[in-house]
């Protein structure tokens, strides 16, 4: 992922949790804007728990959706911008990547790509 983010001279910060929502990494870019660190670990815990892509689950939280409420439901807030990234391991969800300091599409394409690079 690191070297998709040289590639693209974009500063990020990227996080990996545990099945259980516990941090296993945390790395942040010297030149990352500070709240990427909030924002990634968010969507990380979002992707966790709902299994699913924080990309594919936009949608559901804007009014009308079927998670509308669900983002201040909880007492740890998810966050439904793209960048979380579930991970699985023999069909188990074992964690999830998050990452944060770009566009949406861009933070997307890291933790698609750190994902993948796991498997």
């Amino acid at each position: 992922m690191r070297h998709h983010a040289r590639r693209s001279s974009m500063t990020t910060t990227a996080v990996a949790l545990d099945a259980g929502g516990h941090l296993l990494a945390f790395r942040r870019d010297d030149r990352a804007v500070l709240i990427s660190g909030e924002t990634s670990t968010r969507k990380a815990y979002t992707a966790l728990q709902l299994n699913a892509p924080t990309a594919d689950l936009v949608d559901a939280v804007q009014p009308g959706g079927l998670f509308h409420t669900l983002p201040t439901a909880l007492d740890r807030p998810l966050l439904f911008i793209a960048g979380g990234v579930p991970v699985h391991r023999g069909g188990r969800l074992i964690g999830a990547i998050g990452v944060g300091g770009g566009a949406p599409g861009q933070d997307h394409g890291f933790a698609s790509s750190a994902v993948r690079a796991l498997a």
